[in-house]
């Protein structure tokens, strides 16, 4: 498979990834366009962020039931 000339193996010499990592990165981001992945990028730290305020509040939750 070639995408603009390169193929997928010489794409992935050039920046030390698996033909895997390829694959599943155009699955993933092959549709979208530049505001849609920044969209993407944008709600998985807000993911991210609010899983540590709900992993912080669950030990300090716990913390508070031990005294």
């Amino acid at each position: 498979m070639t995408e603009a000339g390169v193929s997928v193996a010489d794409l992935c010499r050039k920046h030390g990834v698996s033909d895997a990592s390829i694959y599943n990165w155009k699955a993933r981001f092959g549709g979208m366009d530049v505001s849609e992945a920044r969209r993407l990028k944008a709600l998985e730290d807000e993911n991210t962020r609010l899983k540590r305020l709900l992993a912080d509040a669950m030990l300090d939750n716990a913390a508070l039931k031990d005294l």
